[in-house]
């Protein structure tokens, strides 16, 4: 006889696995960035907690739908083929719930935060849930991802100002840029199974040997979109320390590709590079408010 504990461990080792909730990790330190940039210094802590929860809940919904929607094109994908809800391990209404839930956290927190944030919820539960569509009639859906993931710091600048400022919208689009150009490289390693599936994607659709050099250019902008970001913001010296961070990734990032012929592992070593970038970013935007 099944043990029930052991089941629903299991079931939740599955889920958490499936949804990849260490990956909320790129999205946490630009959301607190926001929160540190409007706040000219430390959030409170009422504040951290719920922005940490907003995160949380609309990362939890976005990949909660991106497994549901996408669980055919996952199980006919030999990379993506073994996942839990693609491979029957999860069944999809389990998806279903978890997004649901997510999105009641997320709704909880932008109502304990400010009344902007409620307002602007329509337009984060539809990011969160309809991105995955993309994928299916445009190239642009790396942008929309980026776009969705940069709701973070964005979210989290209403959440603190209670008002959007150009130091923001600098953020929101830093995030963006930020995220396309590393999902434009994650795309890479599906690139002959999207042109079969007819899945809509910038290598997909321009090939590798111009989306490889496109992917650097977006992760260029990036510095100068948090550069600008600073200025606006009137930041503090060390903020520009993480925007030399910055630049220093896509110079990395060009090297891996250059260097490395496995696009498995140049995807490693990208990913690598940008939580580490992610982390330091906010490392020093905290130290260069806090101590101003």
């Amino acid at each position: 006889m099944t043990n029930p504990v052991a089941l629903t461990l299991s079931k939740s080792r599955l889920f958490l696995r499936d949804i990849r909730i260490e990956l909320t990790l790129f999205a946490l330190p630009f959301a607190y960035v926001g929160a540190i940039v409007a706040a000219h210094g430390v959030p409170t802590g009422r504040e951290i907690l719920w922005i940490t929860l907003a995160v949380l809940g609309a990362r939890t919904a976005a990949m909660a739908a991106n497994r549901y929607l996408d669980r055919k094109i996952d199980a006919r994908n030999p990379r993506t083929a073994r996942r839990p809800v693609a491979s029957g391990l999860l069944s999809p209404a389990t998806m279903v719930w978890a997004a649901a839930i997510g999105l009641l956290l997320l709704v909880i927190a932008a109502w304990m935060l400010n009344p902007l944030c409620v307002k602007l919820l329509p337009v984060a539960a539809a990011g969160v849930l309809l991105y995955p569509l993309c994928k299916r009639f445009t190239w642009m859906t790396h942008f929309v991802l980026g776009a969705v993931d940069a709701l973070a710091p964005l979210g989290a600048y209403i959440a603190v100002a209670g008002a959007v400022a150009p130091s923001a919208l600098l953020l929101f689009a830093a995030v963006t840029l930020w995220v396309a150009g590393f999902d434009v490289i994650y795309a890479l390693m599906d690139l002959p199974i999207d042109r079969d599936q007819d899945i809509r994607s910038m290598p997909a659709r321009f090939g590798e040997s111009r989306t490889r050099p496109l992917a650097i250019a977006l992760h260029l902008l990036v510095a100068a979109s948090l550069a600008a970001a600073g200025v606006f913001s009137g930041a503090p010296w060390l903020f520009y320390v993480g925007v030399a961070a910055a630049v220093a990734v896509p110079v990395y990032e060009a090297s891996v590709l250059r260097r490395v012929e496995n696009i498995f592992a140049v995807n490693e070593r990208v990913f690598n590079a940008n939580m580490a970038f992610s982390v330091f970013f906010l490392l020093t935007t905290l130290a260069g408010f806090a101590l101003r």
